[in-house]
């Protein structure tokens, strides 16, 4: 005890700092309740700081900081506790004062503590304590052991535990542990409020997993660091305040940065955003946990809220997506903040989109304008902005840009609200318009066929985005109408909504909607103008040329759809029946126009010479050309149909006007096809038959064409080969087939002379002298054969005859008449003529050769009962004569000029 008394300053000092770096804490207060005046309590705070290793638990050195703030260490020394001066016994006092001069303690002070705690001793300890022992040991948990015992000490270190201690800790050790952060306390409450609030926030949302803890990252780390005066700044004077109050400005810069964050989440990753709106309610919710409670004034309070509703409707109009769920959570956004604003409830979507109530906006408004666009794209955040101000109107408006983008996104047209803002505000024709046909097309593409009601709801969603539903509004000065459409003219929304009906078969719905006379949305042309397009367009996709199903089946409906404004008897209705009969024809026949391409029935309108169409046709089908009138049909047809008149002007649609001409022309050239694909199969009869009965038939002296003379002129050069189809029916021609060919060539060439024009007559006539060259020849040929056989029958025995002599002079007459044939003309009359006078000859050999069997019979008769008396007999002879001379020259007689002579008046 003695020895205590006995000890001077430097000596306690280097003791207490011996007792503090062995973590000796009993001997420590022992050695302070001895010796109050030298450790006084700020210097026993920096032995603390300085000595005490950082690894020791708080809460063994805790309660001698609780004395030394108490004060009762010093006031109430319990004297009875000893210590052991071992460790300075044998130190002097003039080297304790050296060595403590060597300490160097550490101030309790730092770079930059807060201002409230430069007074206050314990409260740099504390803070600075807690720097060391993250810095050094990195032991964080154990902080608040040393903190929350003296936190009713001083505010400052209830705000520091709080915004800097509390927000860390919850960061690295208990909401994300497998990722934390690597700045230490101090280093933390340097960083600026950007940084700060990108850091505290690095993992939220970062995972889908991590999405539903979005709103308690801002209560639990947001709320707390904003938990300091430190966030705030109320001298900004010169710069333009974020928001005004009638207090004077107001400024949260630390606020202002986690908006930010907010905003750039909605840009970014919008799903985090959703859900911090959803999650989290603001300034006014955030999570202290037991360390503090509300601070804020209600001034401050105010100003954060609205910022934060207007950092809110700021996201919606950020989110980029164009999504059902993205513009779902846009909605729900705004719902929560119309909550917040105590305004009406903000209705889901799908309801809203149900009941389609309008819209209409004040004059004095102004809000829609192209300089809305403007403000949508830029400083969403500022106080200029009255798209994102929180009031009525601007939710209101959110609300509907929101819903359009849910209608055209739902429909299949992908639309965000920054889109449809865009639409609105600018109210570009071409852009709706692209926008107005992509929402039609996606209703026809993925709507049900057979649901009247979802049409009937189509319908009135296209005409509520024209006008926000305005026109069923009562009329006022004070209402403008607008939507994402309002540039657009109704009647063309009803066209491409009738399009749309008519392409998905609503024919009955369309009919009871457009027909209506009470309704009447569309005028009567312009109906009948929309059904003919439909109809076209339904032709123009069909793949298979049958009538009875797929494209041409949906025409052929639509076409009867609307008898009122398109009967039958109208004639578009009559050209498109005439182009489905066309197209149907061709069905009957193989067609393929490029390789590995079937035939479609839009080529028939988009060719530039459908007529040609035809002879595909004759190419890929073997015998096609016999069904020249199936044929002639369809071209008469296609004219009917206008295809002809469209192909002359350049164009791929029904002509409304045929021209009579075409007619002939079609009829001519399509018979000139057949004659040439006859010729090409070597069916050269039934070229000849089409050229003799139908080219020549449908020559016109008045008028030339290029097809029917070339044609006559083709079957005229034709020769006759092996594989030419032999004539089943030769008829009263020659049976010489080569002679008869060659007469058919000529016939053939005759009709090309008559209908071909002046400039091609010597090609013509060329060929016509060669064939008729071969055909004199041919001809001489057969005489001189016919002559032959003649001359060898006369020489000998003719059957059936009773003496084998031939009479004399047979066979002189016979050379005699056929020198005379081979020198007489090679008419057909002079060939007649011979004929007559070779059949006489004939006769009278047959009379001569015949006589003694006749004159035998004659006398038998002469005595029997057969004969009249005083008659002159007529021998049997005479008859047969008579009867073979008279036929010859009854049949060709006219030719020589002989008369039918009465054998019987001679006899009288």
């Amino acid at each position: 005890m003695n020895m205590t008394v006995s000890l001077s300053p430097p000596r306690v000092l280097l003791l207490a700092v011996h007792f503090a770096t062995k973590s000796d804490i009993q001997s420590l207060i022992a050695l302070v309740a001895h010796h109050p005046n030298v450790l006084h309590p700020e210097l026993i705070l920096r032995v603390l700081l300085t000595c005490l290793p950082e690894t020791l638990p708080s809460g063994e050195y805790v309660e001698l900081i609780q004395r030394i703030e108490s004060g009762d260490l010093y006031s109430e020394p319990d004297l009875s506790i000893q210590f052991d001066p071992s460790s300075v016994e044998d130190i002097t006092d003039a080297e304790a004062a050296k060595k403590t001069r060597r300490l160097h303690l550490l101030p309790l002070a730092w770079d930059n503590p807060p201002n409230d705690a430069l007074e206050d001793p314990l409260s740099l300890f504390l803070i600075h304590r807690a720097h060391r022992v993250d810095q050094e040991a990195g032991l964080l948990t154990q902080l608040p052991d040393l903190i929350v015992p003296f936190l009713q000490h001083a505010p400052c270190v209830r705000t520091w535990m709080v915004s800097a201690l509390l927000p860390l800790l919850r960061r690295n050790y208990e909401y994300y542990p497998h990722e934390p952060v690597t700045q230490t306390l101090e280093s933390f409450e340097r960083l600026d409020s950007s940084t700060a609030v990108a850091l505290l926030l690095s993992q939220t949302g970062a995972r889908e997993e991590d999405l539903p803890h979005v709103g308690r990252d801002l209560r639990g780390l947001i709320g707390p660091w904003l938990y300091n005066d430190a966030r705030w700044d109320n001298s900004v004077k010169n710069q333009s305040p974020p928001e005004s109050s009638g207090a004077g400005h107001v400024a949260c810069p630390a606020w202002e940065h986690v908006l930010e964050w907010l905003t750039t989440q909605a840009s970014v990753s919008w799903k985090v955003a959703v859900k911090a709106f959803d999650q989290w309610d603001g300034p006014n919710d955030v999570d202290l946990g037991q360390y503090g409670s509300e601070w804020l004034g209600d001034e401050e309070q105010e100003f954060l809220e609205r910022r934060f509703a207007r950092a809110a409707l700021a996201s919606a109009y950020l989110i980029p997506e164009a999504s059902v769920d993205a513009l779902s959570g846009v909605n729900s956004i705004i719902a929560k903040i119309m909550s917040l604003l105590d305004q009406d409830p903000c209705p889901t979507l799908q309801v809203a989109s149900s009941l389609l109530s309008p819209f209409v906006e004040l004059k004095s408004d102004k809000l829609i304008s192209a300089r809305s666009a403007s403000m949508m794209r830029n400083d969403l955040l500022a106080e200029s902005n009255y798209l994102t101000t929180p009031n009525q109107t601007s939710t209101r408006l959110l609300h509907v840009l929101t819903l359009s983008a849910f209608i055209l996104t739902k429909a299949g047209a992908p639309c965000s609200v920054r889109r449809a803002g865009e639409l609105a505000f600018i109210r570009d024709e071409r852009e709706q318009q692209a926008m107005a046909t992509k929402f039609i097309r996606s209703l026809s593409t993925d709507g049900p066929k057979n649901d009247d009601k979802y049409w009937i709801r189509a319908r009135d969603e296209l005409l509520w985005l024209r006008d926000w539903g305005a026109g069923e509004a009562l009329p006022s000065f004070d209402i403008q109408t607008h939507g994402v459409f309002s540039r657009l003219k109704k009647d063309f929304l009803e066209v491409e909504c009738l399009k749309a009906f008519l392409a998905n078969t609503r024919y009955a719905l369309a009919r009871s909607i457009y027909e209506d006379p009470a309704k009447n949305p569309l005028s009567e042309d312009v109906l009948r103008d929309t059904v003919v397009a439909a109809a076209m367009e339904a032709y123009d996709n069909a793949s298979n040329p049958h009538r009875g199903r797929g494209g041409l089946l949906k025409c052929d409906d639509i076409i009867h759809a609307f008898p009122r404004a398109l009967p039958e008897a109208h004639p578009a209705s009559q050209r498109i029946e005439a182009l489905l009969k066309a197209t149907h024809a061709l069905s009957d026949y193989r067609l393929v126009l490029k390789k590995g391409e079937p035939f479609t029935p839009v080529v028939l309108r988009v060719r530039t010479d459908p007529i040609s169409i035809v002879g595909k046709v004759l190419e890929q089908n073997p015998k096609s050309y016999t069904n020249i009138q199936d044929l002639l049909d369809i071209g008469c047809n296609m004219v009917d149909a206008g295809l002809l008149d469209s192909a002359t002007q350049g164009q791929s649609k029904i002509s409304p006007t045929p021209s009579s001409d075409h007619y002939m022309n079609t009829r001519r050239r399509i018979t000139a096809m057949c004659v040439d694909a006859a010729l090409t199969e070597d069916d050269f009869e039934t070229a000849y038959s089409y050229v003799v009965n139908r080219v020549a038939a449908d020559a016109d002296p008045q008028t030339t064409d290029e097809y029917s003379w070339k044609a006559a002129l083709q079957a005229g050069k034709y020769r006759r080969t092996a594989r030419t189809v032999k004539p089943t029916h030769i008829g009263t021609a020659s049976g010489n087939l080569d002679i008869r060919h060659l007469e058919q060539r000529i016939e053939c060439l005759s009709a090309a002379v008559r209908i071909a024009p002046p400039a091609t007559l010597q090609e013509i006539l060329n060929v016509y002298r060669k064939c008729e060259e071969e055909l004199n020849a041919a001809i001489k040929a057969e005489e001189a054969q016919e002559s032959a056989w003649d001359n060898q029958g006369d020489l000998q025995a003719m059957p059936g005859a009773f003496s084998s002599t031939v009479p004399a002079g047979v066979v002189a007459n016979t050379i005699r008449s056929s020198r005379h044939v081979e020198e007489a003309p090679m008419s057909l009359f002079d060939l007649s003529r011979a004929s007559m006078a070779r059949a006489q000859l004939n006769l009278s050999a047959l009379s001569s050769l015949q006589r003694s069997g006749q004159s035998r019979a004659g006398d038998a008769e002469g005595g029997g009962l057969g004969g009249a008396p005083g008659q002159p007999r007529t021998r049997k002879r005479d008859q047969l004569r008579e009867a073979a001379v008279g036929t010859l020259a009854s049949g060709v007689g006219w030719l020589i000029g002989a008369q039918p002579v009465d054998r019987s008046q001679e006899r009288e």
